[in-house]
């Protein structure tokens, strides 16, 4: 006999933002049985990964580089499906050309012979320093990334039972000096230390733990997403609402609600109150403490010790299409400028905006033909740039700044582009502070140096208020696309059972 009696329904996650964090946390808070609502701010859901569609060409705002399907594919997998049957991956080859201020490059691959040949171009004498060099990266992948990247720490004995690792991995030093200590050659050292760049770090200040990435490379590739990453974001957005769940655009979370300590819910942009069980927050964590979260509710992470937090770089990116092709400009291509020490001092350090640059040019068309219109080309040049902190007035600074980089580029690798450009546009500091509520304009949130890693960076599970959580770029183990969904698999250890939720509210 059927009971009269409805089911009780399933608690209820709201998930503030809908990067690549939240939305990958919504996936695994649906298959725990939560009953998930999606609030993003944007008109269209990805965060740092939205989508800007103009005149035929597709601009990705963000991410670009997927270094770790198997984290996607665990996704996929707990809804009953396959990540092949929405995404089709690309691998590249080579992953990059680092291009040197006089004119020569290093194609970096994953193919471990091809590597060695280049090594060889620049110093033969650097091969068995090279070899060297990798093995230490992949035991910073084994011990960083396979042991470490989904441990929520919560407390410091988390920190202590990892402590012999960091030990193993000499986390101490930084990834520069790590490189340096295998690796003689000045451009060399460049090519294996930039790495942090992707994730908002100083290769200077930070942890060598990072070498990981060099070794998650080479083991599971470089790969484009045919589409771009927004078909990622609209594949994830699928699962979720497959799942039953929901994802609401053009709303703004203004206030987490804070009941006896514990979050209950939130207020959005138009007033409207939203209640739930728990809330996890895939907004920037410094911005989510410091304005979303009353200061009567927050002892650890108090005004003074949000200001003190070292924040990364912030991002100039310069989006454009061209009605002619670039055959010869890959699809990732690194321009170091004429300085590396010197230039990353004056952003990191320094807040300074310095007369020249590195540059990370992308050009998706090479390798996607959707794209951009046939015949056309999709390009974004991204160059590192100080945070709010350096005073820089961008309104009055942007423009100057884009004819810079363009003429660089002229003299360099385009000549003559600017007569072929159908479309552009530029996001700035102030873009990252005010259109993604990013604290100070900070691309990639606490910058990764190792006193602010691990146990130090800010927690999966709140400090300060129960039922609030954290995911993404911003939380352990940090930014970059299998940077924050690993965070979701770490938030995923932390989440309480539904089932105690619904026996407590009964």
């Amino acid at each position: 006999m059927k009971s009269p009696f409805p089911p009780p329904s399933p608690p209820h996650a709201i998930v503030i933002g809908s990067g690549f964090g939240g939305l990958a946390a919504a996936v695994r808070l649906g298959a725990k049985g939560y009953r998930v609502t999606v609030l993003e701010k944007l008109d269209a859901p990805g965060g740092r990964a939205y989508v800007h569609r103009r005149g035929g060409h597709v601009f990705d705002a963000g991410p670009t580089i997927i270094t770790a399907p198997f984290l996607l594919e665990e996704l996929w997998t707990l809804c009953g499906r396959r990540l092949s049957d929405d995404i089709t991956l690309k691998p590249l080859d080579p992953f990059y050309r680092i291009r040197f201020d006089d004119g020569s490059w290093f194609d970096y691959s994953g193919d471990p012979e091809a590597m060695r040949q280049e090594v060889a171009r620049f110093s033969p004498q650097d091969l068995d320093g090279y070899d060297a060099f990798f093995r230490e990266a992949e035991k910073c992948y084994r011990l960083g990334f396979e042991r470490l990247a989904t441990i929520s720490f919560q407390s410091f004995s988390d920190l202590i039972a990892v402590l012999p690792d960091f030990m193993r991995m000499g986390a101490w030093k930084t990834i520069y000096s790590r490189v340096a200590g295998f690796i003689r050659d000045p451009k060399l050292r460049m090519v294996f230390s930039f790495h942090p760049l992707l994730i908002g770090g100083n290769p200077f200040s930070v942890t060598c733990a990072y070498t990981l990435i060099n070794a998650l490379e080479r083991k599971h590739g470089v790969h484009w997403a045919i589409g771009g990453t927004g078909a990622l974001i609209t594949g994830l957005v699928g699962l979720v609402k497959g799942q039953g769940n929901e994802v609401h655009c053009n709303a703004e979370v203004k206030e987490i609600i804070v009941r006896d300590g514990r979050a209950c819910g939130v207020r959005l942009a138009d007033d409207r109150l939203m209640e739930s069980d728990i809330v996890v927050s895939n907004a920037d964590t410094a911005w989510t403490y410091r304005y979303l979260v009353p200061a009567r509710h927050r002892r650890h992470w108090t005004d003074s010790k949000i200001e003190r937090t070292r924040f990364s770089m912030s991002l100039f990116v310069w989006y454009f299409g061209t009605r002619r092709r670039y055959s010869d400009i890959p699809h990732h291509m690194i321009l170091m400028g004429p300085r590396y020490r010197a230039l990353l001092t004056d952003i990191f350090k320094r807040k300074k905006l310095a007369d020249d640059f590195s540059l990370y040019l992308h050009r998706p068309s090479a390798s996607d033909p959707t794209m951009a219109p046939e015949g056309h080309d999709t390009f974004y040049v991204l160059s590192p740039v100080p945070h709010l902190e350096s005073g820089v007035d961008w309104a009055c600074a942007a423009e100057p700044y884009r004819k810079k980089i363009a003429a660089y580029l002229h003299g360099s690798v385009m000549p003559g582009f600017e007569d072929h450009l159908t479309e552009s546009f530029v996001t700035t500091p102030i873009d990252f502070q005010n259109r993604l509520l990013s604290f100070r304009g900070a691309a990639f949130g606490p910058e990764p140096v190792l006193t602010q890693s691990a146990w130090f960076r800010p927690h999966n599970r709140s400090e300060d208020i129960d039922g609030l959580f954290m995911v993404g770029a911003s939380t352990h183990p940090g930014a970059g696309v299998p940077g924050v969904i690993a965070s979701a698999k770490a938030l995923e250890s932390v989440i309480p059972d539904p089932s105690t939720l619904r026996r407590a509210n009964a």
